[in-house]
């Protein structure tokens, strides 16, 4: 079983990412939190791949994964993504569905569509794969359309978002583990609850089964935990602060 490695979402702080001296402020701030990873996702400015990458040499961090790309862009701009993807050191390329893809017929043509591509992308040495909410889980033919999707595009990876599982109903770790091998990278993302409504707390201080989670982890080959939290309950930094120091008790390193 190899290592673990913690990756902050830069969604989590895309309030704090737009403009380029505040991108490169808030990267500086991750730096020195203690991540060495991140994921390009929800950054306004630089837009420019080149000027971004800089960004992140600067800062000594590494764009291991992104979530940049829309499905239409993988599928119809595909050498475009692929060369910014190479050019960043991205290990994968990461889309989610658009709403139109959110019933039984969508969930082949998504796999479908995805089939024409992924031999190009894993060609050029990076993973295709497929970040969920809950909609993924609604079942058709006895599948979910996550199993749909990736039963029907061979190689196709899921990136796994664990609290979108829970919510949509599913148990993360029976999945982690159900697609074992194909989950090289998984969104850590907790679930609490505050009068009545879910929300996000720090990795850890939540509800979910985070020992049952890692083990499924460790078990399926996963190398990349992506810290996200959409709505952050505290301040976005502390907030991956906190991640990460609970994280490192679980054996996952920076």
């Amino acid at each position: 079983m190899g290592e673990i490695i913690a990756v902050a979402q830069m969604y989590t702080v895309r309030d704090y990412c737009t403009t380029v001296a505040d991108t490169a402020a808030t990267c500086g701030k991750l730096k020195k939190i203690g991540y060495n990873y991140v994921q390009a996702s929800g950054i306004k400015e630089p837009k420019d791949v080149k000027e971004l990458k800089k960004i992140f040499d600067d800062n000594g961090l590494v764009a291991c994964t992104t979530h940049r790309a829309s499905l239409k862009e993988v599928i119809e701009e595909t050498d475009r993504v692929i060369e910014e993807h190479v050019y960043l050191g991205s290990v994968s390329v990461i889309s989610g569905l658009s709403a139109e893809y959110f019933n039984r017929d969508g969930f082949y043509r998504a796999a479908e569509e995805l089939g024409k591509v992924i031999g190009k992308v894993n060609a050029a040495g990076m993973v295709l794969g497929l970040h969920n909410h809950s909609g993924e889980f609604e079942r058709f033919d006895g599948k979910t359309g996550l199993q749909i999707m990736l039963d029907n595009c061979k190689g196709l990876e899921s990136e796994l978002d664990v609290y979108w599982a829970q919510n949509g109903g599913a148990d993360p770790a029976w999945w982690i583990e159900y697609f074992s091998g194909r989950c090289s990278q998984i969104h850590f993302k907790d679930m609490g609850v505050v009068g009545h409504k879910q929300t996000m707390p720090p990795i850890g201080e939540g509800n979910l089964n985070w020992e049952r989670i890692m083990s499924a982890c460790r078990k399926s080959g996963v190398g990349y935990a992506i810290v996200e939290m959409d709505r952050p309950t505290i301040d976005a930094f502390e907030a991956f602060r906190i991640s990460l120091e609970n994280m490192k008790k679980w054996g996952i390193r920076t």
